[in-house]
Formats: C-alpha cells, structure tokens, sequence
C-alpha cells in the first residue's frame, strides 16, 4: 500500500472516531483491519494511536488557528483532516510540504474546494509558527 492510501485509511478512522467517541481507538482500527474495504498496515495503526495519546495538542494548536471559527463549528472531514495533518506536522518525520498537501487532496477528495482552501490556510501557519 502506497503512503498516500495508508493515510487516507488513517483519515477514515480518525473520521469515524468523531461518530464513536465512546469507542477505544483500538476497536476501530480493529474493525477497519477485519473489513473487506481497508487495509491497515503499520503506518496506519501508529498514526492513528498517535493522533488520539496527542489529541490535546492537537486540538489546542488547531483552536489556535481557525480565525474566526471553533473547532465544533466546522465539519467532521474538516476536523478528522485537521487533526491528521497537524499530527504530522508537529509530531512525526513526513515534510510539513507533504502534510499539507496530502491534507488537502483528502479534504477535496472528501469534501468541497472551499474547505481544502481552509484546511490548506490553517495547516500552513502551523507548519510557519513550528519553524518561527
């Protein structure tokens, strides 16, 4: 599996996270591994585990920089694609370029251009205040 389909997995599950908030993270990514329509790999699990033991971080730099907005105000992809790019911005070895960019072709993928417009802006001071 190539990286950029292994993200978009990894995508899927921190997206169905925001319908099961009460499910360990565990379970689903069990559950996604036992389907028929993905395959979760070692990338995929690590990602996944590492997005929610950092959620905290993650939603606090994400609240940080939604000018104008609150992170309950925008969709579920916009908030599942946030939170996995700023996770590999801030926390993992894959370019902030690369993380950006595979944000924002999940979020045109899964939603509007208008959004990936969005997820692209807040992705990208983030990755400008790390190097700040």
């Amino acid at each position: 599996m190539k990286r950029h389909e292994a993200r978009e997995v990894a995508f899927i599950i921190i997206f169905e996270k925001s319908f099961q908030d009460d499910t360990p993270v565990d379970l689903l990514i069990d559950s996604a591994a036992e389907s028929e329509f993905f395959e979760v790999n070692q990338f995929v699990t690590r990602t996944v585990k590492s997005v929610f033991d950092n959620l905290d971080d993650i939603d606090a730099t994400i609240e940080k920089y939604l000018i104008g907005w609150s992170r309950d105000r925008i969709s579920r992809v916009a908030r599942a694609v946030l939170r996995l790019g700023v996770y590999e911005i801030l926390f993992s070895d894959v370019p902030d370029g690369v993380a950006i960019n595979e944000a924002v072709e999940i979020t045109k993928k899964y939603s509007e251009q208008k959004e990936a417009s969005y997820i692209n802006g807040v992705l990208g001071s983030v990755a400008r205040s790390k190097q700040a």
